[in-house]
């Protein structure tokens, strides 16, 4: 439906490229339906994608559907026995991969392997013929993400047409976007994001160009000489962006709206943005893979109210992730599941049609369609909501649960500290330890007593870390998210006594 829409109501607009010579969307029409055939007539059972980002990832996406075979977008950078481990999974399957791939790969029973040029050329080819129909089973499987796996054994995340389509047509009204409107699209296409991406811009009409890989300095140069209009950036980026555009004068004069998400975003680097780019929009998105993206935002007019605010509880609402999106229930719950009072931390449970909730052989909703995201947070007193992290990342000291998020929070507030994170390291007296790792802002002279004793002032000693590592940067994964396993094995190496 959602191309569908496009290719015949915004035919002639440019969909994926520059303007001059770039696919429109009548043509990404034709080609995910020819896709659909050359996807169709092949066995296999899914489609599968294991490539950066370019023009496959929208078209075999759509043709996919078309095709009505799952699409399942791969971690292209995992070892290669992970990667190994999720293909057969997935297996029998067709697989549109990038340069080197199929090697990694080889061997696999029951798998159709194509290059990425390869496929471009033949949905590009007009000798093919272009699949009848645009409808498939509203409750057919869309597409399966698979976690990180960074820890443990990565699941399939299940993402119905009916949960997508829902949270598109929820939050963007179609064509609405201006014909000079351009989002620049970096996020990797094996992340929620990267096919909320797809779809939101598809239906609200905007064009699209994509990086391969993030890197500051093109990205810059491409937001520049493309006209970008709109963007979204992971928390590791938007402070490696903003040392670009202060380094030079043009500044970013067509963008107007930056979303930001997959993280936590120290307050100092929004409060930054809205500096260095006041002229832009800020949002900050809130979702999960579960939740088919976002569920909560932090408008624009949220950001530059908090920002000129007096009032501490306003401008605390910079580190919150704002109010719920129509269509969704939010409830923060206690252990026990029963919601627990405002102002008071809990886990958020969530329901609505967008929220999946199922992975591969399991459905984690319950009676009531209620999804436990395993995420801790709280609501203040006008529904602004703050996520607090994983609730399998809370320290366990003494029998006392402690939330590394707090802790995070006061000592990103001192002046000299860019970012930290929070571990638990394991203590034969107490358990697990509170130790912490920093890294400073440029040109600030930072020392381990001097930040134990900024967050004594400010919370009990239990909750002080008793080692702070002062780092030049923190564990991430390419999604942005912080690797804690990673960070409490290097500092219970580096702490151990």
């Amino acid at each position: 439906m959602i191309l569908e829409m496009a290719a015949d109501g915004l035919a002639e607009r440019v969909a994926i490229g520059p303007l001059d010579g770039g696919t429109s969307f009548a043509e990404l029409g034709r080609s995910s339906r020819r896709a659909a055939s050359v996807l169709g007539e092949l066995p296999g059972e899914h489609v599968v994608l294991i490539d950066e980002n370019s023009p496959a990832v929208a078209i075999g996406l759509f043709g996919a559907a078309i095709a009505e075979k799952p699409f399942v977008p791969v971690n292209y950078r995992l070892a290669d026995d992970r990667l190994r481990a999720i293909v057969t999974k997935v297996a029998p399957a067709v697989v549109i991969c990038g340069e080197g791939v199929a090697d990694r790969i080889s061997g696999i029973e029951g798998l159709e392997v194509m290059e990425r040029h390869d496929f471009l050329a033949r949905v590009d080819d007009e000798a093919v013929e272009e699949r009848d129909g645009w409808g498939c089973d509203p409750d057919a499987i869309a597409v399966l993400l698979f976690t990180s796996g960074t820890t443990g054994d990565p699941k399939a995340a299940v993402l119905r047409h009916r949960n997508l389509a829902s949270y598109v047509v929820s939050t963007v009204d179609f064509g609405a976007a201006e014909p000079s409107e351009c989002a620049i699209v970096t996020v990797p296409p094996y992340h929620v994001a990267a096919v909320a991406s797809v779809l939101s811009n598809t239906y609200g009409g905007r064009r699209v160009v994509q990086l391969e890989a993030f890197d500051p300095e093109r990205w810059v140069r491409t937001v520049r000489s493309e006209q970008v209009t709109n963007a979204m950036v992971v928390p590791t980026m938007l402070g490696r962006i903003l040392d670009v555009v202060e380094a030079d004068r043009p500044g970013l004069p067509s963008l107007r709206a930056l979303s930001y998400g997959g993280g936590p975003m120290p307050a100092a680097v929004v409060e930054r943005t809205l500096r260095v780019l006041p002229h832009v929009d800020l949002v900050n998105a809130y979702g999960l893979t579960e939740t088919s993206s976002t569920i909560a935002l932090l408008g624009p007019e949220d950001h530059r109210n908090a920002f000129a605010s007096p009032d501490p509880e306003v401008r605390a609402r910079l580190g919150s992730v704002g109010r719920v999106l129509p269509g969704i229930e939010l409830s923060i719950r206690g252990p026990d599941g029963t919601p627990v009072p405002t102002e008071t931390r809990g886990e958020i449970w969530v329901r609505g049609e967008q929220v999946s909730g199922e992975y591969v052989g399991s459905t984690v909703t319950d009676d009531e369609g209620w999804f436990h995201t395993r995420d801790a947070g709280h609501l203040d007193e006008s529904g602004f909501l703050f996520v607090h992290g994983r609730l399998d990342d809370v320290i366990v000291r003494g029998g006392e649960n402690l939330s590394p998020g707090e802790i995070e929070e006061v000592l990103v507030s001192h002046e000299g500290v860019e970012s930290a994170a929070v571990v638990g390291i394991p203590d034969q007296e107490w358990g697990e330890r509170v130790v912490a790792a920093v890294v400073p802002l440029p040109g600030a002279s930072l020392s381990e007593e001097d930040l134990r004793q900024h967050v004594l002032a400010r919370l009990r000693s239990a909750r002080t870390p008793e080692r702070i590592k002062i780092v030049n940067e923190l564990p991430f994964n390419e999604n942005g998210k912080l690797l804690r396993r990673v960070l409490r094995e290097e500092l219970a190496a580096d702490f151990a006594s």
